[in-house]
C-alpha cells in the first residue's frame, strides 16, 4: 500500500511531470542546466588530466633534469610540447637570438622577458575553461529560479481557475516549480567547488614553474655555474695547480715552490 502511494506521488510530482506541466520554458531551463552540468564535469576532468601531466613532469625535472651536462641534452628527457620543455626551448632560443639583435638589449632583461612570456603562455592555457565554471556557478541558481518563478506563476493561474486554495491543491504545482531551483543548485555547487579546486592547483603549478624559470635564467646567465639548491656544480681544478700539486717536493722548497727559510736552532 505504502509503495503504491509513493509511486503515485513520484509520478504526480516528479521532475518529468514538472517539465510537462511547465511546457517549453521548463524544458528550456532544464536543457540549459543539463548542458551546464555536462560542461562543468568535462572541464573538471580535462583540466585535472592537464594539471596532473604538468605535475608529473615537475617530478621528472627534480629527479633527473639537472644531472645532464647541458640544457639541450636535458630538454630531451622531457616530453615534447610539455610545459617544462617549452620553457627550456624558449630559453635556448632567447639566448641564440640575443646575439642577432641590431640594437643590443641587456642579456638579463632579454632572457627575463622571454621566460616571463613563456611562463605567461602556460598560465593562460591552464586557465582555459575556468571562466565557464565561474559562469555556471554564478548563473545556474538564477536560471533555476527563473524556472521556479514561471512554474509558480502557472500554478497560481491553475489555482485561481479551480477556485480552490487548499493545501492539496497548492502543494503539487508549487512543489513541481521548486524542482527547478533544486536543479539550479545541483548544477552550481559542483561548478563552484571545481573552480576553487582547479584555481588552487593552478597556483601551485605556477609557483613550481616560476622557480624552474628562475633556475633556468640563473643557469644560462652563469654558463652553467649556478644550479638549483642542493645541486653543487663540479669544481674545475686549474691545470697549473694540478701540475704543481703532482710534482714531488724538493729539499728546501715549500709546497708552493718558494725557497724555504732555514731555521736557526735556539741555544739554551
Amino acid at each position: 500500500m505504502t509503495t503504491s502511494l509513493l509511486a503515485a506521488a513520484a509520478g504526480d510530482f516528479g521532475i518529468m511531470n514538472a517539465l510537462q506541466q511547465g511546457g517549453v520554458i521548463a524544458w528550456s531551463v532544464f536543457i540549459i542546466l543539463v548542458i551546464m552540468s555536462i560542461g562543468t564535469f568535462y572541464i573538471l576532468f580535462t583540466k585535472l588530466l592537464q594539471q596532473q601531466k604538468i605535475m608529473s613532469q615537475g617530478n621528472k625535472v627534480r629527479s633527473s633534469f639537472w644531472n645532464s651536462p647541458n640544457l639541450r641534452d636535458a630538454s630531451t628527457k622531457l616530453e615534447t610540447r610539455s610545459a617544462y620543455r617549452s620553457i627550456v626551448d624558449d630559453a635556448l632560443n632567447a639566448r641564440d637570438q640575443h646575439g642577432k639583435l641590431t640594437d643590443p638589449v641587456d642579456q638579463h632583461d632579454w632572457m627575463a622577458n622571454s621566460l616571463a612570456r613563456s611562463q605567461g603562455g602556460i598560465g593562460a592555457r591552464l586557465g582555459e575553461g575556468l571562466a565557464f565554471l565561474a559562469t555556471v556557478g554564478s548563473t545556474a541558481p538564477f536560471i533555476g529560479l527563473f524556472g521556479t518563478v514561471v512554474g509558480i506563476y502557472r500554478a497560481l493561474i491553475k489555482i485561481g481557475a479551480a477556485g480552490d486554495a487548499s493545501i492539496t491543491t497548492v502543494a503539487g504545482p508549487v512543489g513541481e516549480a521548486l524542482i527547478m531551483t533544486a536543479l539550479g543548485l545541483v548544477v552550481a555547487v559542483p561548478a563552484v567547488l571545481a573552480y576553487n579546486w582547479l584555481i588552487r592547483r593552478n597556483k601551485s603549478i605556477m609557483e613550481d614553474l616560476a622557480a624552474f624559470t628562475n633556475d633556468i635564467h640563473g643557469y644560462l646567465m652563469s654558463d652553467g655555474a649556478v644550479k638549483p639548491a642542493g645541486l653543487t656544480p663540479a669544481t674545475k681544478t686549474p691545470a697549473a695547480a694540478t701540475q704543481r700539486g703532482s710534482e714531488p717536493l724538493r729539499a728546501g722548497m715549500t709546497p708552493t715552490g718558494a725557497q724555504a727559510t732555514p731555521t736557526t736552532p735556539t741555544t739554551r
